[in-house]
């Protein structure tokens, strides 16, 4: 039997609750949300650094790697679905649900092509031009703060489409070394800025390519300094508070090729391996999905377009808009696996991933720390 999905939580601990929650209590004098750390209430300044493709179950695991980050106060949160980069990082500065805001995947449907959402690319194509980022996702971030928030970040991230798709008018100020990033920080807490969204993904890279093993946990070590040097420059008064957008699977090697019985009705694959979106033909939709249960059913939860949405996925119903990038039949594995697109075989690459329902990936840890 499959377990049962990890879903978002409307209205409670989740990823999208984040800043709004944060941004509200900093501005509005509103009370810090029962589900976040006490130790915000009263900050006169908050540092948000997200730790791209931390999850709570891989953080519980290596405590004794991690020994700064052991410290905060604070408890897990689920993430998005699907538990991706893009939706996550997405959810999180918007306090919106995919549904809402509508980047749906890695990789998703525009126009019978694939956008690829990090890339901002179309067949490989540079799609700034043809897909205005700020018309794709055309939401507000950072809800309730006065005015543009600085965001600190890789250097060669802020040109990119998703950079503007997800973060719109944000101030930038890039780092091009991860020391670079306490700088920025630091610079920017000295000019009395209230709030600071701090961005490092080495964490799911050495993930993506090694997998969870040495390499994982001497890349936790280093995070885990990183947060210790971000704590040593926290004015009085100024809180840091530590996210994530998901967690991860190691799947290794491991990867379902879709057979000709589903394949046979499809037209397009979106999305990644542990959520992969199948596009059918007209009038393929019955045969395509009984055909997915048949084959999948026994490692994937298979749902069709509207069950998924019934079910309340993606966090909501989606606008029309929204609901055309979507697919119409969707495989998310429960087991480590991952389901392959032959159009986006760079993915075989990857030994850990992201993406499904499981509470590897779903639960992310939301901890907090005052200035000593």
């Amino acid at each position: 039997m499959a377990p049962s999905p990890i879903l978002p939580p409307i209205g409670g601990p989740c990823l999208t609750g984040v800043v709004p929650g944060l941004l509200g209590h900093l501005y509005a004098g509103e009370a810090v949300p029962a589900w976040m750390p006490s130790t915000v209430a009263g900050a006169s300044q908050i540092v948000l650094l997200v730790l791209d493709g931390l999850g709570w179950e891989q953080f519980e695991a290596r405590r004794a790697v991690v020994p700064t980050l052991a410290t905060g106060a604070g408890r897990s949160i689920t993430s998005v679905a699907p538990s991706t980069t893009a939706c996550a990082l997405t959810s999180l500065v918007t306090g919106r649900s995919p549904s809402e805001h509508g980047v749906v995947g890695y990789r998703v449907a525009y126009d019978d092509e694939i956008l690829n959402v990090l890339q901002w690319t179309l067949g490989g194509v540079d799609a700034r031009v043809r897909v205005p980022a700020r018309s794709f996702q055309p939401l507000p971030v950072f809800p309730g703060a006065p005015g543009p928030v600085p965001v600190v970040t890789r250097g060669d991230y802020g040109s990119t489409g998703f950079s503007a798709a997800h973060l719109g008018d944000s101030a930038l100020h890039s780092w091009h070394t991860p020391a670079g990033l306490l700088t920025g920080v630091r610079a920017l807490l000295q000019a009395g800025e209230r709030f600071v969204y701090a961005y490092y993904e080495g964490i799911d890279k050495v993930a993506h390519a090694r997998g969870l093993g040495e390499s994982y946990d001497d890349e936790l070590r280093y995070a885990d300094r990183m947060v210790g040097d971000v704590l040593s420059v926290l004015p009085p008064g100024a809180v840091l508070v530590v996210t994530a957008d998901h967690g991860q699977v190691e799947v290794g090697n491991s990867v379902e090729v879709l057979g000709p019985d589903v394949m046979d009705g499809v037209r397009l694959i979106s999305g990644e391996g542990r959520f992969r979106w199948l596009h059918t033909r007209p009038g393929a939709l019955d045969d395509v999905a009984a055909a997915a249960r048949e084959a999948y059913g026994d490692v994937a939860w298979v749902r069709t377009k509207d069950e998924m949405v019934e079910e309340g996925w993606l966090g909501g119903v989606p606008s029309a808009a929204v609901s055309w990038r979507l697919g119409d039949v969707v495989l998310a594995p429960f087991v480590p696996t991952a389901f392959l697109d032959p159009a986006d075989t760079g993915e075989l690459r990857l030994l850990a991933r992201h993406g499904s329902l499981t509470p590897e990936e779903m639960l992310i840890p939301l901890l907090s720390w005052p200035s000593a």
